[in-house]
């Protein structure tokens, strides 16, 4: 598919997968893009994964019958995008047959991948099946630092390597840099990695701080300072590259006066479909533990799962929000930020997020952001299995 394609449907995730976008069929209809986690099973074990720290087994994940049920469904209903994502979705033998599939039913694809498992023949074969695109995740942009933060040794290099790969089979590309303390200073050389590999965009995203990056919140926590120079170092190289990098920047809660459009408002703009089934308003929902989301294994339709269950109408619109955002003049431009934050932070989805200055937490967890990024722990509590029975049973 050519580069013409993406311009006329983006395929990157910060557009329309986190609602700086709008949506295209009104507030409530279905999404243009649907992110689908095939599996929480990755080579990988990067300590600011947005998984949740329960991790789903592969024997608990939806079979290709059932993919397939889905992306059609999807399809039937509207949906334009089917975001391949996990954990690391080429753990699945059945990736080829389900991209065929999605181009069968007419969805556009796009593979988010580490990479550390690609070779020129599965490159091939994903190209030849009809994916549209492809982003891969780098850490850094040297070996060991690269390699340390995502606990897998040589991950770089094949990274690297698989970029050349997807270029070669003539597919867009996108890279995504997950930014933090012990990388932030690497981004300079980032921007021009990317730009040496091809890809036509660049996600810059400070770590978003729940599930695991909330458990390695010290390790990760930038300084002030450091945003500071990363904004000066996006800007410059946005107006540098213009035509050549698209460049994408999200910065950590912490340090914003204002809360993030999380994900274009609860249950507005998009939904995802967890390893098992679940329909989530977003990645990180099932971090709110008191809600209870409906299956597309159940015998509810899709539709009506997002226009009707328990789950999406909670904290939909602004019929739930209490003082100050009922009040607030923003309370239909940020929808109340981002239920998951507040609820990590305080322990109730439906107070003020933190992130908002209005907030009687904010000053708290501003101050905390300042002493945490100024600290000297530098260890990770990586994201596997082991740790996450480990998190699993101390909650």
């Amino acid at each position: 598919m050519t580069d013409s394609v993406v311009e006329e449907i983006p395929a990157d995730t910060l557009s329309l997968l986190d609602g700086t976008e709008e949506a295209r069929y009104g507030d409530f209809g279905i999404p243009a893009a649907v992110l689908a986690e095939m599996t929480h099973r990755c080579p990988l074990q990067c300590p600011y994964c947005s998984n949740p720290v329960e991790l789903e087994r592969a024997g608990d994940e939806l079979t290709t019958e059932e993919w397939k049920r889905v992306m059609t469904e999807l399809a039937d209903l509207g949906v334009l995008q089917f975001h391949f994502s996990g954990g690391e979705p080429m753990v699945r033998k059945d990736l080829p047959e389900l991209v065929r599939h999605a181009r069968e039913v007419g969805l556009y694809t796009n593979l988010i991948t580490s990479a550390v498992m690609m070779t020129e023949e599965k490159v091939k074969e994903l190209a030849d099946a009809g994916l549209d695109h492809v982003q891969i995740s780098f850490q850094g942009a040297e070996g060991t630092a690269a390699d340390l933060i995502a606990g897998f040794k040589g991950g770089h290099e094949k990274k690297l390597a698989a970029a050349k790969m997807v270029r070669d089979a003539g597919l867009p590309l996108t890279v995504n840099a997950v930014m933090h303390r012990q990388n932030l200073d690497q981004l300079p050389e980032i921007i021009e990695m990317a730009v040496a590999i091809g890809a036509a965009r660049l996600e810059v995203a400070n770590v978003q701080y729940y599930g695991w990056a909330l458990k390695n919140r010290a390790a990760l926590m930038p300084t002030v300072e450091q945003l500071d120079a990363t904004t000066r170092i996006v800007e410059d190289a946005r107006e540098r590259l213009k035509g050549t990098l698209v460049i994408d920047y999200v910065i950590p809660d912490y340090y914003a006066e204002r809360p993030k459009r999380c994900m274009g408002g609860w249950g507005r703009q998009f939904f995802n479909i967890s390893p098992a089934g679940k329909v989530l308003p977003c990645h990180a929902a099932e971090t709110i533990t008191d809600l209870e989301f409906d299956s597309v294994k159940g015998n509810k339709s899709i539709e009506w799962i997002w226009q009707n269950s328990d789950a999406f109408q909670k904290y939909r619109g602004t019929g739930w929000m209490p003082e100050p955002c009922k009040s607030c003049d923003f309370r239909e431009v940020d929808w109340g930020g981002c239920r998951c934050q507040a609820y990590a932070l305080t322990g109730d989805a439906g107070n003020t997020d933190p992130a908002c200055s209005l907030s009687p937490m904010h000053d708290k967890i501003f101050k905390l952001a300042e002493t945490e990024a100024v600290t000297d722990d530098r260890d990770f509590k990586y994201r596997n299995y082991a740790n996450a029975r480990t998190f699993t049973a101390a909650e």
